[in-house]
């Protein structure tokens, strides 16, 4: 039995664990690993993506775990915990542990994610080295249960409203306004905090967004009771204000950093390992410098791309697995469909609308800011390669299977796509459509559910990425002549 170590424990690791099991499980190879993971922090692995829901109240953090500590022993992994790696050394295939432990390897994997980079800020951090106290940043759930306390230990299994009384007056100042900033500053608006989101661009989600859907998604993070600053940049934090480049001065109790992130590479560079943003791999998914060494999700570099986000991730990690139980499979790349998940707001995202522009894709566009509404697709040759929305996503499933399945759409389809006020009058799945590419779950599986809830149970759609949730009620509904609203 040839042995397999992963270093990383996270989201990708995990999916890439489970995908090996289960061919094993099911017969599908001869081609058995001894599997040890090592894991940086001293908890099972969680789904990070929902880590603002924590923040929001409405996931507990037990409820993040994606696999416990039993499932890993009743499958013969090796799994440890608070493991973190020292050194790689290929020529004698293994890695050094910084209790001076040494794990051999026949394959290594690295999925070591991507770390946080702290803005220029002065009095960010300390003489001593330290955060200021009213610091904090939002990247694993040690992260988020630190700003639960912050905020006055809020039991997270309380209704959303209860929190408004224990944080009133609190002011708090999120410094990003990507994905994770909104979301978090969505959060801290639905505990009652007064929050404002710093955003140096000249818009919000400006990596994904164009100018005019920026602006609209501002005007609703506003009605929310969110304010936004963009075209600034926090300079200057005292003890209870941040400064900001445009002159403005921010009161705060909070400040949340969201912002900057990059490859988790130096184990990579340390070894010798090709490095450019991320650790250089091919279309298996290997080390182009070494043969027996593997990456994937954030810290992995495929065709001079690297991805922040989590379904990409779990692809390379099926892509991988089947590599390593020597299947003829390649990666090719990933089509990403990334979702922003705060209460009342709604944001959807295929691929890089913006770069597809600038590559002389076609441009369908509505917008309704009046509603909070913008919807952008970017068409090539008749196929979705991008696509925005803004506001209402009740067209999103039909929308991402065209997207992921490259349907060559008829010339008045894309048009009618963004046509939401009829959806659900014209728009019904086949039952063989995938709804959630994180899950695997087909429309007709989800038809031939109950309720939502039994949806949740038998599926792992709403529970993986958590994203097609809103499909999935609009499913059951349509299934229990409900609407939408009414199913639970």
């Amino acid at each position: 039995m040839r042995r397999l170590v992963v270093v990383g424990n996270g989201m990708a690791a995990t999916r890439l664990v489970e995908e090996l099991v289960a061919r094993v499980s099911a017969g599908s190879t001869t081609q058995e690993w001894a599997i040890t993971v090592l894991g940086d922090e001293r908890r099972p692995p969680y789904n990070r993506i929902l880590l603002s829901a924590v923040l929001e109240g409405t996931h507990r953090p037990e409820s993040l775990t994606l696999r416990d500590e039993q499932w890993y022993a009743d499958h013969g992994i090796d799994l440890r915990l608070g493991a973190r790696v020292l050194e790689i050394e290929p020529r004698l295939r293994d890695v050094m542990l910084v209790d001076g432990t040494t794990v051999e390897y026949d394959a290594l994997v690295l999925a070591t994610g991507s770390i946080p980079t702290l803005p220029p800020i002065r009095g960010l951090v300390r003489m001593d080295g330290t955060l200021h106290e009213a610091v904090h940043a939002f990247r694993s759930l040690s992260d988020c249960q630190g700003l639960l306390a912050a905020i006055g230990g809020l039991d997270t299994a309380s209704p959303r409203g209860s929190a408004y009384s224990t944080t009133e007056g609190r002011r708090a100042v999120v410094v990003g306004g990507g994905l994770l900033g909104l979301q978090v500053a969505r959060a801290l608006g639905v505990r009652g905090i007064a929050t404002e989101v710093v955003e140096g661009a000249d818009h919000l989600l400006h990596r994904q967004l164009g100018s005019a859907a920026g602006r609209v998604l501002a005007r609703d993070l506003e009605r929310l009771g969110v304010a936004v600053y963009t075209g600034a940049r926090a300079v200057r934090l005292t003890d209870n204000a941040l400064r900001l480049d445009t002159g403005v001065t921010l009161e705060t109790d909070l400040v949340v950093l969201t912002a900057g992130g990059r490859p988790s590479t130096a184990l990579a560079r340390r070894a010798g390992l090709e490095v450019r943003r991320g650790i250089v791999v091919d279309d298996r998914l290997t080390s182009v410098s070494d043969p027996a060494v593997h990456a994937i999700g954030d810290c992995a570099e495929h065709d001079g791309r690297v991805t922040g986000f989590v379904p990409p991730a779990w692809e390379q990690a099926s892509v991988l697995a089947g590599v390593l139980t020597d299947e003829p499979v390649k990666y090719d790349g990933s089509r990403v469909v990334a979702r922003l998940r705060a209460t009342d707001l709604d944001v959807a995202v295929l691929g890089d609308p913006e770069a597809e522009v600038r590559d002389g894709g076609e441009v369908v566009e509505m917008s309704n800011p009046v509603r909070g509404s913008h919807r952008r697709l970017v068409v090539r040759d008749g196929r979705i390669v991008a696509g925005a929305l803004v506001g209402d996503l009740n067209r999103i499933g039909l929308i991402t299977q065209h997207y992921d399945r490259q349907t060559l759409l008829g010339p008045t389809e894309p048009g009618e796509l963004l046509m939401t006020e009829r959806a659900r009058e014209t728009v019904r799945l086949p039952d063989e459509a995938e709804i959630c590419n994180c899950a695997g779950v087909t429309a007709g599986a989800v038809r031939a559910c109950a309720s939502f809830a039994d949806a949740r149970e038998k599926t792992r759609a709403t529970t993986g990425c958590g994203g097609c949730a809103s499909t999935v009620r609009q499913l059951v509904a349509e299934q229990s002549r409900l609407t939408p609203e009414g199913v639970k």
